[in-house]
């Protein structure tokens, strides 16, 4: 092993060590209260900071004008015009629901998904400790995708869907970045997230919202802010004929903060792009795979 390598071992570790001590709730409930802020002190020197600092492109917005922003979670999480990403064509077409990067993708191997090298996780700890989900997935498909501080953080569905059932589950907030992935196992497990489940042409497809340090907020179109407050019990709702219908490209939710999104797909029923790698940049609408004949209704 390279000294550089073992440099980005020890790096690692040192940020994981360092996580486990922070007050992680306190700090995010901090930075949710500083994004709300109103007041100019703060707002308009911090977002001016942060578009400079990670060369944001506000052409691409809505809104432009960043004085226009009532508070930086506002610029944050804002919209984009719609010539701003283009969606794939095609009805089979499975569409990138965000902008990021591929942390992993690939195959469930024995109900585990891949989280880093030498770390993998189950399915049924990720869905709420629920079997009866796990066993929809048993042999699918996942993908792990993280959004950077400077992606855009708003979550839009790859393909139509109806919400069949949510499950909030209580957790951590380690930072979801590759170092932290690397060092703590199990950690999209181990973190506050949601998972949402929704029937669509390649059957269940779950959308995993996990949260993160200093993403102490994630939002869906349906049910709003869902996190605060953090609670410290699992939380389900089932949709039996009242579920929202989301067409593909629909904005399903959002993080107000940088975080991950894991897809999950059933066996035999859909197929990734096989260009697409882990540490591949994606960005919204483009595709990334496909409904297969077989999943089609």
């Amino acid at each position: 092993m390279s000294d550089e390598n073992q440099s980005v071992r020890i790096s690692d570790r040192l940020f994981a060590l360092l996580q486990l001590v922070l007050p992680q709730h306190l700090l995010s409930r901090a930075m949710h209260w500083l994004t709300r802020l109103e007041s100019n002190w703060f707002r308009r020197p911090f977002t001016r900071w942060f578009v400079k600092h990670f060369a944001i492109d506000l052409g691409e917005a809505v809104e432009e004008n960043l004085d226009n922003y009532p508070t930086f979670n506002a610029f944050f999480t804002r919209a984009l015009k719609p010539t701003a990403r283009e969606f794939a064509a095609g009805s089979d077409v499975l569409a990138c629901p965000v902008d990021g990067t591929v942390s992993q993708i690939g195959e469930l191997r024995n109900g585990s998904v891949l989280q880093a090298k030498g770390h993998d996780y189950s399915v049924r700890e990720l869905l709420g400790d629920r079997a009866d989900l796990a066993e929809l997935f048993d042999g699918g498909l996942f993908a792990t995708i993280y959004l950077a501080p400077y992606n855009y953080h708003r979550i839009h569905m790859p393909t139509d869907g109806v919400l069949t059932e949510t499950i909030y589950v209580p957790g951590r907030l380690f930072s979801v970045n590759a170092a932290t992935a690397r060092a703590i196992p199990r950690l999209f497990a181990r973190n506050e997230r949601v998972a949402c489940m929704f029937d669509t042409a390649a059957g269940p497809m779950a959308m995993v919202l996990v949260g993160a340090l200093f993403v102490g907020s994630i939002e869906t179109v349906w049910a709003g802010e869902v996190t605060p407050p953090h609670r410290g019990a699992t939380e389900h709702r089932t949709y039996i004929d009242d579920g929202p219908e989301l067409t593909r490209g629909a904005e399903m939710g959002r993080f107000n903060m940088g975080s991950t999104v894991i897809l999950l797909l059933p066996k035999a029923r859909a197929e990734w792009d096989p260009q697409l790698r882990s540490g591949e940049t994606v960005r919204l609408g483009m595709s990334i795979g496909r409904v297969t004949e077989s999943g089609k209704s």
